[in-house]
């Protein structure tokens, strides 16, 4: 009919359809279930309600509850929802902005009077959410001039503002706030609920609210308005919705399995480390488990740096303002660094990095091409002033020990050294029991330093590398530093988070502001190139993942304590001693809980301490030479195990690098 039109979908194949027809009832014609699944679409390119109508030639994708874009419409939605309950529940309240979030969605308020919210109010806005949801409610898009949305939000103070910031000289921030609220120069569109609520957006949302149903609100914080302390501090709702009932109970599980896991726990329980308020917030104290950890970490992490062809250095901790100008850090990083100390007529600054000292390496002397690639290898502590409310055990410190490193090569080493320092990256993590990786490459940005020339052969050997590893990655287009490309390596762990770890940045402005230069073959100055480098990112941060990752069972060879040695009678005692030395002899780490309590009490205790191994032994043992192993993980104990065979089984396990559960029980 000459009325069809025709949509091409993501597979390459074309659909006719009625000239009129919608997203949705493209959706329909392709299945029932697809149908059923979901929630917005894709027109070449742009996110759209369902209800959008198709044009001919389109290019037309549909956007699924269970995808990570169809999720992120379902909190949006449901952060609408929340929005109306509140304003129903309180008239008067103001409403902020309510955007999806990891895993969930939260929205800002500021209710009359200056009220809080208590854990019986998030009841009733539960309550009043599900009347909503029940109810059907479409929503519905329109699109209106600036002066109507002005007047549609008279008395929404927040919803005016960010209308009005739109065209004037707002921060960054602001104008993204905008965009994401759906405001534009002369235009703006909002999402009608009927009968009464209309909320600034610029969508997509579900075709109505019986479209959602699988959330629940989580907690209250405050929050100023558009982090300005400055500003009102407003109160957010924050709350997580999902799919299905069943990928809800999923999340909750996951959320209550991560409390167990929590490293913060666990390092008090594990007698780890701990945070004193003498020294103050942020900075840890590490006792002589988690100290001895953090040395087999370090110990690992600087064999592997030396295998790899990389130099050691130490910089000190502290440096002249004068070094921080040179890099810039006091031109762009100083609210994080920590006020300087004024002596003798200079001012001293506890480093916040260690680049600039690395090259102060560099230009120590003259350099040759022959001398290039140079791997310079530093485990530095820099201090940061983080604020306190971001502090959050281990994984946001204010002292931090990197595992840095920066490497200075030639224009055209710069590829292969980028693809050797990714697998390097990767195998390391790889030991640590990581297998799950992704990673995003960050592109140039519309402002920046440096020569095109030299962006595009950055970002070409980032892509290289990241092609050549095998890991999936993402293009994060424009979200380079302004001055370098680089890649961010992130990986799951056992519960499925998220972590954003190892980051390989190539920088053109240090060498430039440092002017550093080596002797080329045809003994004219050249510019080198500059990668950054931090494996672990912290090895603070590091440790509190792998607690995390392991719920503190950490692998043999990681653990403070590989074998916990338990005499039955204090008769025994004399025999666990021997075993010990004999295990400590060998390079093992072992205990002796001697028979001061009874058995039961002591193995308790030991399998509380993670331990992997906990030896026992008795009369037979004492006459045989042998050990009663349990091993962390089995649930039979094995019996009269000849020690040799015990010392070689563990043996093999730490050098594999496996733990316990992992390893046969035959080994040797």
């Amino acid at each position: 009919m000459a009325d069809d039109i025709e949509v091409s979908l993501p597979d390459g194949s074309t659909r006719a359809l009625t000239a009129g027809s919608t997203a949705a009832d493209l959706a329909a014609a392709i299945g029932p279930r697809l149908a059923k699944a979901a929630v917005a679409a894709r027109i070449d390119g742009r996110a759209v309600d369902l209800g959008t109508t198709l044009s001919d030639g389109g290019s037309v994708s549909i956007v699924t509850a269970g995808s990570p874009e169809g999720r992120v419409v379902l909190r949006h939605s449901t952060a609408h929802v929340l929005a109306q309950a509140v304003l129903d529940l309180w008239p008067g309240a103001h409403f902020a902005i309510g955007p999806a979030v990891e895993d969930g969605f939260y929205y800002d308020f500021e209710l009359p009077g200056g009220a809080h919210f208590t854990d019986e109010d998030l009841v009733r806005i539960d309550a009043r959410m599900r009347e909503i949801v029940a109810a059907g409610q479409p929503f519905v898009r329109e699109e209106h001039s600036t002066s109507e949305g002005l007047d549609i939000f008279a008395d929404q103070p927040f919803k005016r503002e960010i209308i009005e910031s739109v065209g004037s000289t707002s921060r960054d921030g602001e104008a993204g706030e905008a965009e994401h609220e759906g405001v534009d120069a002369g235009a703006v569109s909002t999402y009608r609920n009927p009968p009464h609520f209309v909320d600034l957006c610029r969508g997509p949302h579900v075709p109505s609210t019986d479209r959602l149903g699988a959330f629940k609100l989580m907690r209250v914080a405050g929050a100023y308005w558009r982090g300005d302390e400055r500003r009102p501090q407003l109160q957010r709702v924050y709350g997580t919705a999902w799919e299905s009932k069943t990928a809800l109970e999923d999340y909750l599980h996951r959320l209550e399995e991560a409390e167990r896991r929590d490293h913060r726990r666990l390092g008090a329980e594990l007698d780890l480390f701990h945070f004193p308020p003498e020294i103050g917030g942020g900075l840890p104290v590490f006792h002589p488990k988690g100290a001895l950890i953090r040395q087999i970490m370090e110990d690992y992490s600087r064999v592997e740096h030396l295998a790899g062809g990389y130099q050691l250095v130490w910089t000190p901790h502290l440096a002249k303002s004068t070094l921080y100008e040179t890099s810039g850090h006091l031109q762009w990083y100083a609210d994080g660094m920590y006020p300087p100390m004024e002596m003798e007529g200079a001012s001293y600054y506890p480093k916040p990095m260690n680049c600039p000292m690395h090259i102060l390496v560099y230009q120590s002397r003259a350099r040759s091409y022959r001398e290039l690639p140079m791997r310079l290898f530093e485990l530095g502590t820099v201090y940061r002033f983080e604020r306190s409310g971001v502090l959050h055990g281990l994984a946001r410190v204010r002292g931090m020990t990197q595992d840095d490193s920066h490497i200075f090569c030639t224009p055209e080493q710069l590829g292969a050294e980028l693809e050797s320092l990714l697998g390097f990256v990767l195998r390391v993590l790889r030991t640590f029991g990581m297998t799950e990786f992704e990673a995003e490459l960050s592109t140039r940005p519309d402002e920046y330093l440096g020569s095109l020339e030299e962006w595009d052969q950055a970002t070409e050997a980032l892509r290289a590398a990241l092609d050549a590893s095998g890991v999936p990655y993402t293009v994060a287009e424009g979200e380079g530093a302004f001055y370098a490309p680089k890649i961010d390596v992130h990986l799951r762990d056992a519960i499925g988070r998220r972590w954003q770890l190892s980051t390989l940045q190539v920088d053109f402005q240090e060498p430039q502001r440092f002017d550093m230069w080596y002797v080329g073959a045809d003994n004219q100055r050249h510019r080198p190139f500059m990668i950054h480098r931090a494996l672990f990112g912290s090895v603070e941060r590091f440790l509190a993942l792998l607690l995390e990752h392991y719920a503190g069972a950490l692998p043999t060879w990681l653990a403070p304590v590989q074998a916990a040695i338990l005499p039955v009678r204090d008769d025994h005692d004399a025999y666990a001693v021997r075993l010990a030395d004999r295990l400590r002899a060998d390079g093992f780490r072992a205990d002796v809980d001697e028979a001061d309590e009874p058995l039961g009490a002591r193995i308790r205790r030991a399998k509380l301490e993670k331990v992997p191994y906990v030896l026992v032994v008795g009369d037979d043992d004492v006459q045989a030479g042998t050990v009663g192993v349990n091993a962390r993980g089995s649930a039979t104990p094995e019996r009269g195990v000849p020690v040799d065979d015990f010392v070689a089984r563990l043996g093999g396990e730490i050098a594999a690098k496996v733990r316990p559960e992992q390893a046969p029980a035959d080994a040797s």
